[in-house]
C-alpha cells in the first residue's frame, strides 16, 4: 500500500516538531518543514510528525 503525505504551507509556523519526531523525511527550509518524499509506501514516523504538529498541517492519505 502506498500514502501521500498532504502538507499545508501556509499554516505552517516552522516549529520543527515534525522534524524532531521524523527526521527521515521531514527537514526545515527558509522557516517552513517540507516533507522530503511526498509518496511513501509506509506511514512510519510521517503519522508521528502529523500528530505532533501543532498547526495540523499534516494529513496522510491512501493511494
Amino acid at each position: 500500500m502506498a500514502y501521500k503525505i498532504k502538507f499545508n504551507e501556509e499554516e505552517c509556523i516552522g516549529c520543527g516538531a515534525c522534524v524532531a519526531v521524523c527526521g527521515e523525511n521531514w527537514e526545515l527550509k527558509d522557516g517552513k518543514a517540507h516533507p522530503k518524499k511526498t509518496e511513501v509506501e509506509e506511514k512510519g514516523c510521517n503519522e508521528d510528525a502529523a500528530e505532533t504538529c501543532p498547526m495540523n498541517c499534516i494529513s496522510i492519505e491512501e493511494v
